[in-house]
């Protein structure tokens, strides 16, 4: 159901890789709530998924860029106030890699290069798709970025290794610059806590089913789909939550608060 929350507003999507990513079904919804958009990923993830079908239905312009490349943001940005004919009122940071997890290394024995990769793939192209969105001044009042994170930034999560950090940074980025971008433009910032969800980026993640069902069983209302973390999304691109900024918001179905379910009691029982 379409409620026209986005209607008229004018945004950036990063990370649409296929149809299981939450960056695709935000892409779809914004579509649904009114809104223009522009996708972007990098050029080797653009080879590897199937962001042009999504852009075919969305009525969306792709833009290529890696975001940890300022250079490839400061043209992304230009351009996607060219194609759209304005500001831009929302953002979604739905970005996040770690060479060390594709390569199999433990938190003991992370290649601390690749670790560096890992941040700044992760979170530090966060802060420069802010750095550079300030400088262009590329966004509108009230706008609205959001990235998306995961409860290892506060918990351990053995095989999450070096992503915990990542996420750890992404989280305090937010915090940071949401103070300087409300203080300037009234621009809110924004993490979701998503609750483990079947992308193909989390599925890549050693023993993810394990933590998927324990999750599940965890938490009073069941994991958080990728089309329930987009509904959220939307929300916080919308009018209706001007007012919230600086906040990691959980999107978990309720297991951050939990500290043991009935389910969880019940299958160590047996």
């Amino acid at each position: 159901m379409s409620y026209n929350l986005l209607k008229g507003k004018k945004g950036i999507i990063f990370g649409a890789l296929d149809e299981k990513s939450i960056a695709w079904k935000v892409a779809k919804r914004a579509k649904e709530e009114g809104a223009e958009f522009v996708l972007t990923n990098a050029p080797l993830a653009m080879r590897m998924g199937e962001i042009n079908k999504l852009a075919e239905e969305c009525e969306a312009q792709i833009i290529p860029a890696d975001a940890t490349s300022v250079e490839d943001l400061e043209n992304l940005f230009s351009k996607a106030q060219e194609i759209l004919g304005g500001k831009i009122d929302f953002v979604l940071h739905s970005i996040g890699m770690s060479p060390n997890i594709r390569k199999g290394k433990t938190y003991g024995d992370l290649n601390y290069d690749w670790f560096l990769k890992t941040l700044d793939i992760s979170a530090l192209s966060f802060h420069k798709v802010m750095h550079v969105a300030e400088k262009q001044d590329a966004m509108n009042e009230w706008g609205s970025i959001v990235a998306l994170s995961y409860i290892a930034a506060q918990r351990v999560f053995p095989d999450y290794t070096d992503m915990s950090q990542a996420k750890a940074v992404l989280e305090s980025i937010a915090r940071n610059y949401g103070y300087r971008l409300g203080r300037s433009k009234k621009i809110r910032v924004n993490t979701i806590s998503q609750s483990p969800t079947k992308t193909t980026a989390g599925t890549g993640v050693g023993g993810f089913d394990a933590f998927y069902d324990y999750a599940d069983k965890m938490s009073p209302l069941g994991n958080a789909s990728a089309e329930a973390c987009a509904d959220y999304t939307i929300t916080l691109f919308s009018d209706l939550t001007r007012y919230v900024t600086m906040q990691n918001l959980m999107h978990d179905g309720g297991f951050s608060s939990m500290g043991i379910s009935e389910d969880i009691v019940d299958m160590i029982s047996k």
